[in-house]
């Protein structure tokens, strides 16, 4: 259940309203049985009532046999008004649910998933640019541009659409990579790149080294497809290549890595650039592959970052990832991998299996916005703005967690790793931000040992939000401590 602060007129009982909606959700089959419902506390904020409301309504669903609780697992939907009439139950779809190949989230990074689309709550980690710095007058020009010269169209072909290829083989060279539009795929975001590279190029058991703590959503797609995960220590200049090497030697497996040198998510770090030529160095001569994931390249504010490691890459080590979701739209899906041209057709098979390419409306969208240099000028109003925004969270950060707090500045990107020295409890610090409507990522949905972290965002918030949100912020770690 996704909807917020649901209205309940003022006809009958605010308790009765409740059950009414949950009977319906369970006799329609969308809350199946072997299901688990949303917990007091959501219920109750989603329909704006005091958690006693709530509790009424679910003793009487218990009573009439729909739901029950069950010790560890919360309150189950045990039978549907059609079960209870019927001689053969129907399939438990939960044994199903449970069966699935994709491990699910974590229950908090669901959670966050959900609460991210309510415009009330004030989000302090959204990786993802506030909706004020959305080019809605210029997308719209593209648009109508992109419709007047519109043909009848189809799928595209397996790599996708040449001209956008085209333009990216173009773009990607400002930064060093020279490549041909063969040697480009287009892909739905790179969440879908990852997926692709897992399933088409890893077999199971294969081992992931990635920096710690790393993007949360890359955890789950490599395990699901098979793969085990092994954290690499970093620094100030990224990713320890000394580490790496230790970490590599000993685990008996096919390896792989995946790295974002550039402005980390979440710690905001961004690999020097002696450090990606040690890196390379070493991959090279251990004959370990690369992910280089490198979709926040263009959000740099003080100076443009390193050249990247795809650029430095001589022999065909690495696979480099681009996108156009956080600098332009997420909206628009529309990512590409670069690398050597049988791993491309090889990936290229996999997509047109999955999916049969990418929409063919974006990538003429966003051709449309890289060829004709829209894209750039873009991009530098951007990082105008993110500037702005990253001096109100600093200034914020600086009058309110001066003592309490420890973070690095970021050159570039989104975040600040934010460190909370008194030790709390931070599953606390989460549930009572979200109590007034403020959002964070804990650090340790990024792994457990960054328990004592929070991921900021400067993206996404409005800069009075930012100040208003620290502020507030501020008040519940003081209140944890002193508890």
């Amino acid at each position: 259940m996704s909807t917020y602060n649901r209205k309940l007129n003022k006809q009958s009982p605010k308790y009765q309203q409740i059950m009414e909606y949950m009977k319906e959700k369970i006799t329609n089959g969308e809350w199946p049985i072997g299901s688990k419902i949303p917990s007091q506390r959501k219920l109750a904020q989603i329909f704006d009532v005091n958690r006693s409301t709530v509790i009424t309504a679910l003793e009487e669903l218990t009573a009439d046999g729909l739901i029950q609780g069950k010790m560890g697992m919360g309150t189950i939907v045990v039978n549907n008004t059609w079960s209870l009439l019927a001689v053969d139950p129907p399939p438990n779809w939960d044994d199903y649910v449970k069966a699935g190949l994709h491990k699910p989230s974590k229950l908090m990074v669901q959670e966050i998933n959900e609460v991210e689309s309510n415009k009330k709550f004030i989000h302090l980690s959204k990786g993802e640019l506030a909706s004020d710095i959305f080019p809605l007058e210029k997308m719209q020009l593209v648009m109508q541009e992109v419709s007047k010269n519109l043909t009848v169209f189809g799928y595209e072909e397996p790599k996708g659409f040449l001209p956008l290829r085209e333009a990216i083989r173009n773009y990607v060279k400002s930064f060093g990579i020279h490549v041909s539009p063969s040697s480009i795929l287009i892909v739905s975001g790179a969440l879908q790149a990852l997926q692709l590279i897992s399933i088409g190029l890893l077999h199971k058991g294969s081992i992931v080294l990635l920096e710690q703590p790393s993007y949360l959503y890359s955890l789950h797609v490599f395990q699901s497809a098979g793969m085990h995960l092994s954290g690499v220590s970093m620094d100030h200049q990224g990713i320890l290549p000394s580490d790496l090497s230790r970490k590599n030697k000993y685990t008996g497996e096919k390896t792989i890595l995946y790295s974002i040198p550039s402005f980390h998510n979440p710690t905001g770090t961004l690999m020097s650039e002696n450090r990606r030529k040690e890196l390379i160095k070493v991959c090279e001569k251990e004959q370990l592959p690369i992910i280089e994931d490198d979709i926040y390249r263009e959000l740099w504010i003080d100076e443009s970052p390193p050249l990247p490691l795809k650029a430095m890459d001589k022999h065909g080590h690495v696979l480099h990832i681009g996108s156009l979701s956080k600098t332009l739209s997420p909206g628009l899906r529309i990512a590409w991998i670069i690398g050597p041209e049988p791993v491309i057709e090889r990936l290229s098979d996999i997509k047109m299996q999955t999916d049969y390419g990418s929409s063919s409306l974006s990538q003429r969208v966003a051709e449309k916005w890289l060829s004709s240099g829209l894209y750039q000028e873009h991009v530098e109003s951007v990082r105008a703005q993110l500037k702005v925004r990253r001096k109100a969270m600093i200034q914020a950060l600086n009058m309110y967690f001066k003592n309490i707090a420890e973070w690095n500045i970021p050159s570039g990107g989104f975040f600040i790793w934010l460190k909370i020295k008194p030790k709390i409890l931070m599953r606390k610090l989460y549930s009572k931000a979200l109590s007034k409507g403020i959002l964070l990522n804990p650090g340790r949905i990024y792994g457990e040992e960054s328990d004592q972290h929070i991921r900021l965002s400067y993206g996404y918030a409005s800069v009075e939000d930012l100040t208003k949100g620290i502020y507030q912020l501020n008040g519940i770690v003081r209140e944890l401590i002193d508890s």
